[in-house]
């Protein structure tokens, strides 16, 4: 069978096509093209699953990943870095919240606390090991011949959160002696007002912690850290009575603390203070608090006083209830009497968190040891 197309009067252009063999012809394209989407398609069901067994990417983040991470900064300094190793040990192990340890230390201590890490049963936390560069407090520190380990680098790191720690909205900054008995997650949850860039503890907070300060002799009031005889110092207008707070246990908004230019106005008052010893160091125990005191003053947020029960490194001798202690969530020892050394208080508190280290530098002092 034959199909004519006209092209004029006078002439035709016969054009001849076997219809039988064209239509199988694209039937078989079709089909072709049919069987090949239909292969696609299994293949990619057939190996979905088989790829998140094999930790290879895939579009959809597993729930670890969707879950809000809780930074939290702790230092890892010579000569103690058992406290670091505890005071983490203590987290992870009371929280099943997605913790993330960022671990700042100076060059020549971070190798040890890494080893120390991956070498115990740390190996299994999230963390990050953050060098600090001393040079960043050149000519900002005054001396302090009563304390100088209270001078060390590592005790400043608490005013450069912002730039040790990008990602985050929200930061938890802990001193290394501490060990934490609630989990984190509570403490991460502290509110915080609009306008303020953290949350500390008030030293008159708990009425349980008043006894321990008048027995000891602590000053708990700005008059503790700042020299009121300096005309700089009564300039502010804070009242010497005013309640002071401790800034070793710090929940910190980003945001603000970069709005406010937080790190910069404490670098200043840090200067004043080379320029004009303007704190009661050997009362307050060394020159990293009062710049908070100054710059923070009335502007702060307050954390849960079972958050931080603190005073325990103050003295051999002075002793809380174990009832109490029972009901901290978090324990510092603020002090010269630290739990890994002799004497010290409640020190078997602090070693159930303890884990030896692998390569033997850093040992506990006990009596008999």
């Amino acid at each position: 069978m034959t199909f004519s197309k006209f092209i004029d009067d006078d002439a035709y252009l016969p054009l001849t096509y076997p219809v039988t063999s064209y239509s199988v012809r694209v039937n078989q394209i079709l089909l072709f093209l049919l069987v090949l989407t239909v292969c696609v398609i299994l293949y990619n069901k057939v190996h979905k699953v088989p790829s998140t067994l094999n930790n290879e990417t895939i579009d959809l983040e597993s729930p670890e990943e969707m879950e809000e991470e809780i930074p939290v900064v702790i230092c890892a300094a010579a000569g103690r870095m058992g406290a670091a190793v505890a005071a983490i040990s203590s987290i992870y192990s009371n929280t099943d919240a997605n913790v993330l340890f960022y671990i700042v230390g100076l060059k020549n201590t971070i190798p040890h606390i890494r080893k120390w890490i991956e070498n115990s049963k740390l190996k299994e936390i999230k963390y990050k090991i953050v060098e600090f560069n001393p040079m960043v407090l050149k000519g900002k520190i005054r001396p302090d011949a009563s304390r100088p380990e209270l001078l060390q680098p590592l005790n400043f790191v608490r005013y450069y959160l912002p730039l040790l720690i990008h990602k985050h909205e929200r930061v938890i900054y802990l001193d290394d002696d501490v060990i934490v008995q609630g989990d984190i997650q509570e403490l991460y949850d502290t509110k915080l007002a609009p306008g303020h860039a953290a949350a500390f503890s008030d030293d008159c907070d708990l009425p349980s912690t008043h006894e321990m300060v008048r027995s000891v002799g602590m000053q708990n009031t700005y008059m503790g850290y700042l020299d009121y005889r300096k005309q700089t110092i009564r300039d502010l207008g804070i009242s010497p009575s005013t309640c002071s707070f401790n800034p070793g246990v710090i929940v910190a908004n980003m945001t603000e603390w970069k709005h406010q230019r937080i790190t910069k106005q404490l670098e200043k008052w840090m200067q004043r203070n080379v320029e004009e010893n303007l704190y009661s160091s050997t009362l307050g125990g060394g020159v990293a608090t009062p710049p908070m005191l100054i710059v923070f003053h009335g502007k702060y947020s307050t954390i849960n006083p079972l958050w931080h029960v603190r005073h325990l490194g103050w003295s051999p001798d002075a002793r809380y209830s174990e009832h109490f202690l029972q009901e901290a969530k978090l324990l510092h020892w603020n002090g010269r009497y630290k739990p890994w050394d002799y004497p010290s208080v409640h020190n078997d508190l602090w070693e159930n968190w303890f884990i030896p280290d692998p390569s033997g530098k850093f040992k506990m002092i006990r009596p008999n040891s």
